[in-house]
């Protein structure tokens, strides 16, 4: 699939401030996609620019500024075709699996301690399937989807798995959140993944950041699912940022001085898809 995007991000400040650095990840990951052009611009021009790839695999572009400002406007435009990823690969060993089985998979399997509704609820989808990993991951992916009540959220970080899954009430974030939590607690590798996807309706008619999740399975790699929308990744969503958990993919990160300054954000984003 092609797509054309434009995503703009406008900060307002209430007086002149003084940046500090500034991390973008708005670079599309190419890992099922080929990147076509790319243009990033920053209004105030920043006095460095660096072009650099963090420990999981992301293109990010650290920023710094001298002097005040009253404003920061972030413009990313890109053209990109993706493609769906091959079909998994042999039969995958039976739920659970063994935590901690591979070192390089650490980040995607933190030592944290597991709620135990969400561990309850994963244990009992996994025991509706069989103990079968992909049966398991599409019966999550449409559990989420169908018993959710799934609305946007523009701020504050997700709400952890138990809350949402005792709500079930949450953002896309939310979703992926506890859709990671769950493959988690059965050994399964995840990750939180943000960007676009092509075909999303939205109640307030917009376009908006998106975010899923990705689990990796032995001898196919990272599969994307998206619990917001109930469908397995394809060809259909265009990844920015990949990372263990949702602060590692903010697309802006970054911070100012100014003493009772306060600040606004605006943002627009505009989606173009062709098969």
């Amino acid at each position: 699939m092609r797509f054309s995007v434009c995503h703009e991000t406008h900060y307002s400040y209430s007086a002149p401030v003084l940046f500090g650095a500034h991390v973008l990840r708005l670079t599309p990951r190419t890992d099922n996609a080929v990147l076509l052009t790319h243009n990033l611009t920053i209004d105030p021009v920043s006095s460095v620019w660096q072009d650099l790839t963090d420990r999981y695999g992301n293109s990010i572009t650290r920023l710094e500024f001298e002097g005040f400002f009253d404003h920061l406007h972030i413009e990313s435009r890109f053209d990109l075709e993706t493609h769906a990823p091959a079909a998994a690969g042999p039969a995958l060993p039976p739920l659970p699996w063994p935590s901690g089985a591979s070192e390089a998979m650490t980040d995607y399997l933190p030592a944290e301690d597991h709620e135990e509704s969400v561990r309850a609820f994963a244990a009992g989808l996994a025991s509706e399937s069989g103990g079968d990993a992909l049966a398991f991951l599409e019966r999550l992916n449409q559990t989420l989807f169908t018993r959710t009540d799934r609305h946007i959220r523009p701020e504050g970080a997700a709400q952890t798995p138990a809350h949402t899954l005792a709500t079930g009430m949450g953002a896309c974030r939310d979703l992926a959140v506890l859709f990671m939590a769950a493959c988690r607690s059965l050994g399964i590798p995840a990750r939180f993944v943000s960007g676009y996807q092509a075909r999303a309706e939205t109640p307030d008619g917009r376009r908006h950041l998106h975010s899923w999740a990705e689990v990796f399975l032995p001898d196919a790699g990272w599969r994307g699912f998206d619990p917001m929308h109930g469908l397995s990744v394809t060809d259909g969503h265009v990844a920015l940022c990949a990372a263990p958990d949702q602060a590692g993919t903010m697309p802006v990160e970054g911070g100012f001085y100014g003493y009772g300054v306060t600040s606004s954000l605006a943002y627009d984003v505009q989606i173009s898809t062709w098969p």
